[in-house]
Parts: C-alpha cells; sequence; structure tokens
C-alpha cells in the first residue's frame, strides 16, 4: 500500500515539476517519472505475491499485466538511462 502511495507521490511531483516554479528541478523529471513508474511496478509486485498465496484467481488476472509491466520499466531504463546517446522521435515517428 505504501509503496502505490510513494510512486502516485512521485508520479504528483513529476507533474509538478513541470510548472515555471519549478525549472531549475526539471532537469529530475524523467528521473521522477521513472522512479514512480518503478515503485508502482513493485508495488504490483508485492501485491501478486500475496494473491499468489491467498487469492489465486486474482493472481491469474493480474499475471498478464505485470509482464507486461515489467517490459515497459525495462524499455524505459533502456530508452532514460543506459542508452548512450540522446534519444530522437524523429526516428521513432513516421514522415509525412
Amino acid at each position: 500500500m505504501y509503496l502505490y502511495r510513494a510512486g502516485f507521490g512521485f508520479w504528483l511531483l513529476y507533474i509538478v515539476m513541470g510548472a515555471r516554479f519549478m525549472q531549475q528541478l526539471s532537469v529530475y523529471r524523467t528521473d521522477c517519472a521513472v522512479f514512480s513508474f518503478f515503485l508502482m511496478v513493485m508495488a504490483l509486485s508485492a501485491s501478486m505475491y500475496y494473491d499468489y498465496h491467498h487469492h489465486p484467481a486474482e493472481f491469474e488476472q493480474k499475471k498478464k499485466w505485470l509482464i507486461a509491466m515489467y517490459l515497459v520499466l525495462a524499455g524505459l531504463i533502456y530508452v532514460f538511462i543506459f542508452r548512450k546517446e540522446p534519444l530522437d522521435l524523429s526516428q521513432l515517428l513516421p514522415k509525412f
């Protein structure tokens, strides 16, 4: 429960960091977003561990979402942390 709250708090901080008065901290905005997503994935993982032992039907329902979230988290960590050169969105978007 507290991991969800912390993740939501960092998500709200991410939104606030986009404001003009927080311009000095805007360099940490992406880090805050990735950390927020990480906390929420860890909270879901902890919840799934509990459901595995106490509520097997709910566990089966959440299992697919957890795998998808881990893949998205791995992609975010690669793009924003491990990639050496900055991400160029013009390469990803189709040209018209």
